[in-house]
């Protein structure tokens, strides 16, 4: 089996050097061996960097990812809370469809003054209403 050295992961993968190095420190990747003072990668390697790329994006904690991989470095992804990430998505993209559609609103908005327009103050209310559940289930008791 061929190796890649540290270098060729990098430029393989667009992940920094120092990067795989904290990912290996981190325990959500693994070197096999080193050739001088350079880290040996399996080639597999490659996928398990997407794999946390993806979670990144999903939003996942580095520990959440180093938990969706066995310990042989395969992926074991747990549904229940990859499920639960999707759920996440889709409220913040309904939270977000609602916030772009008030701002088209607002700079399209034919009245004189925003306050003049009935769907504007309707839409600032909604909002505000929203952001206030928002800050009381962040807010410790």
């Amino acid at each position: 089996m061929k190796f890649l050295d540290i270098g060729e992961v990098a430029a393989a993968s667009g992940i920094k050097p120092s990067a795989l190095r904290y990912y290996e420190e981190a325990g959500l990747i693994a070197s096999v061996s080193r050739h001088g003072l350079r880290r040996q990668f399996p080639p597999e390697v490659l996928l398990q960097l997407k794999l946390i790329a993806m979670g990144k994006s999903a939003g996942f904690s580095l520990d959440e990812i180093g938990g969706m991989f066995a310990s042989n470095g395969l992926p074991d992804l747990p549904r229940e809370a990859i499920h639960a990430k999707a759920d996440e998505i889709d409220r913040k993209i309904r939270e977000l469809t609602a916030l772009r559609d008030t701002l088209r609103h607002v700079a399209d908005c034919p009245a004189p003054s925003h306050m003049e327009c009935p769907t504007f103050r309707r839409l600032v209310d909604v909002a505000g209403k929203r952001g206030g559940r928002r800050r009381k289930a962040q807010t410790p008791t």
